[in-house]
């Protein structure tokens, strides 16, 4: 039998359908977690108040409150908006997956999911919650060899220098400051080029182009999310390409 790891995080599902909430907190205990469950978006709630998960996997579709009204509605609660929340659906269909992260999840998971994925899903946004200062050092954000430095609008890769206009800081620093989340474009184009900008898709794929060629071989920490946006890549590459 594999020992289970000592208890940790507590992780909160919120699924209907039993099986697949048995089947989801069964490998979630095995990896350590601690795990509650939940039928209903409005029973979910309930034990997010009491219980404060460390993180919640989320169902769309839910008798009752959908999970994206609980979703929305948890991030607008100053007290619980800071819990990550990873929406499943029911298909890889990018309608959903926008929808789910303009509610302000901050990753999804489509069925069916390998046990694998979901576990490094969750350990993901967890570890996103509790960045350690080695990654995060007042002003300067560190990741594989990048610096970015807010302090004095600098960006360094390897040491060296590299020159990005006021819009591609604004940018790589949002992305990497958020490291691990989705973001839409329309949503990157409000939050780092103004309501006034004008909302064409192609103005954030410009811009993150430019970033990539100018981050050289640590251009992979950009990703691109297809059908749905970019983000930071949440955890070290082991070579760069």
């Amino acid at each position: 039998m594999t020992p289970v790891a000592a208890a940790r995080e507590r992780i909160l599902v919120i699924e209907d359908e039993p099986d697949i909430r048995e089947v989801v907190e069964f490998n979630l205990r095995r990896e350590g977690f601690r795990v509650s469950g939940a039928e209903t978006a409005e029973e979910g709630l309930e034990k997010v108040q009491s219980e404060f998960p460390d993180a919640i996997l989320l169902d769309i579709m839910l008798p009752g409150m959908s999970g994206l009204e609980l979703c929305a509605l948890l991030k607008s609660d100053p007290d619980l908006r800071a819990i990550p929340v990873i929406m499943v659906t029911a298909k890889d269909d990018a309608e959903d997956v926008i929808a789910g992260l303009e509610a302000g999840a901050d990753d999804y998971i489509s069925k069916p999911f390998s046990p694998r994925v979901l576990i490094a899903r969750v350990k993901a946004v967890v570890r996103r919650g509790t960045w350690d200062a080695e990654q995060l050092r007042g002003d300067r954000l560190l990741a594989d060899g990048v610096v970015i430095d807010s302090s004095s609008h600098r960006v360094t890769v390897e040491g060296q220098d590299v020159e990005v206009t006021a819009t591609e800081f604004r940018l790589l620093h949002y992305l990497a400051t958020n490291r691990g989340r989705v973001f839409t474009r329309n949503h990157l184009l409000t939050r780092v080029m103004g309501e006034s900008a004008t909302l064409v898709d192609r103005n954030i794929d410009v811009h993150v182009g430019a970033i990539r060629r100018k981050l050289g071989k640590s251009r992979s920490l950009l990703e691109t999310v297809r059908g749905v946006g970019y983000r930071f890549r949440d955890s070290p590459s082991p070579s760069q390409s």
